[in-house]
């Protein structure tokens, strides 16, 4: 049972990519019910207060940290497994927000995304240090839009040239866990675009077999730290 919260305030794209463009959020007697892509799967976001997708949410901190709260408080989930927390980029309101109500709820990690590019990892560099000081632990990092194999010739072109030795050599240096690489794909993003599964829908892309990877390796950290809790305990 996952759980899917969208923090990312002004620019919530998790409804469109998961399909649920249009839908609400219901209210119950046990609080705000998440709407479901499947079953096991269910999502909550800013996006589905929103009168139409195109509204801009301008606010100022304070606002933000009410509704995340909001969202932590009274959406009820029911019994998960895992509850995955969609951000925005950078170390801002809704990152110190999630860590600072979520901090006695022992959090298994942060993953964090960055692209091989030194622009990128100059930013993501940042995020790392951030997670050090706010002794968030890191599960590890994705580099995302890792060079381009053709579809016909099978070459491998660098779209985003790793100037700096890319997100690999950024590990090494700050000693972080690389989870894995994720190729460009188009097709990831017409899939986002309509909210289909990507995975389902290009089950023999080399990006496929990244993503099974890098989730596993997710898997295996949060079964490790688990694990380690019950013994401490």
């Amino acid at each position: 049972q996952v759980a899917l919260l969208d923090i990312d305030i002004c620019g919530p794209s998790i409804p469109k990519m998961m399909g649920l463009e249009g839908e609400q959020v219901h209210q119950s007697g046990s609080g705000w019910s998440p709407v479901y892509v499947e079953e096991n799967l269910g999502v909550m976001s800013v996006g589905f207060l929103l009168s139409s997708p195109d509204d801009a949410v301008i606010w100022r901190g304070p606002k933000k940290n009410g509704l995340i709260k909001q969202f932590l408080r009274d959406v009820d989930w029911g019994e998960i497994d895992y509850l995955i927390v969609d951000t925005p980029p950078g170390t801002s309101d809704e990152h110190l927000s999630i860590v600072q109500y979520l901090g006695a709820a022992h959090v298994d990690g942060a993953v964090i995304i960055t692209t091989p590019q030194e622009v990128s990892l100059q930013d993501v560099r940042k995020e790392i240090n951030f997670c050090h000081k706010v002794k968030l632990p890191i599960i590890g990092v994705v580099e995302n839009m890792s060079g381009f194999i053709c579809p016909k010739c099978k070459n491998e072109s660098q779209i985003f040239p790793p100037t700096t030795g890319g997100a690999e050599k950024m590990c090494q240096n700050l000693n972080v866990s690389l989870l894995g690489k994720v190729p460009l794909d188009p097709q990831i993003a017409k899939s986002c675009d309509k909210g289909q599964s990507f995975l389902s829908e290009a089950p023999e892309s080399p990006a496929t077999s990244s993503y099974k990877c890098i989730i596993q390796r997710i898997q295996e950290y949060c079964d490790q730290h688990h694990f380690q809790e019950e013994k401490i305990i």
